[in-house]
């Protein structure tokens, strides 16, 4: 079963497509406005999107496996992405992943039950000035306390 795209994405995407001297070059931003189209990238999806680039589906995977951006399944409505990196550990990630745990719910990988948040530990933002720090969706937080993160899921609706 192949997922239907909705005309304009198809159109972002030869568009996307003609910008790249090979259809492979285009794999990226196709994926990101496949996985913005289902909020996921689900394996029917990666399917078309080999299809549509005439490549093998492995090449797909490999992409969606690699890059912690793309996701292969869905996630809750705000995906907060924790750094668990060195500069972050030695600033006290380590505690404010389990502060978010014990609020939330949740284990990292996990999505609460309404589908609101999914919590992961990620290897590196590239935000260590700002460490510890997380990513919610696209946007960057950082210099967390455990009062700033209850803040920052407060004003989220």
């Amino acid at each position: 079963m192949s997922p239907e795209f909705s005309e304009q994405t198809k159109k972002k995407i030869k568009e996307v497509i003609s910008r790249y001297p090979r259809m492979e070059a285009s794999l990226l931003p196709v994926l990101h406005l496949t996985q913005q189209e289902f909020g996921y990238l689900p394996e029917e999806a990666e399917r078309a999107v080999a299809k549509m680039l005439r490549i093998k589906p492995v090449r797909v995977r490999e992409a969606v496996t690699f890059y912690t951006m793309l996701h292969s399944q869905k996630k809750g409505k705000y995906h907060i992405q924790v750094c668990s990196n060195l500069t972050c550990s030695i600033l006290g990630a380590e505690k404010l992943i389990d502060y978010l745990r014990n609020k939330l719910k949740i284990e990292p990988g996990e999505t609460t039950a309404d589908s609101k948040f999914t919590l992961s530990t990620v290897e590196c933002l590239g935000a260590c000035e700002a460490a510890p720090c997380m990513q919610i969706n696209f946007d960057y937080y950082g210099n967390l306390d455990k009062k700033r993160i209850d803040s920052i899921l407060e004003s989220l609706d």
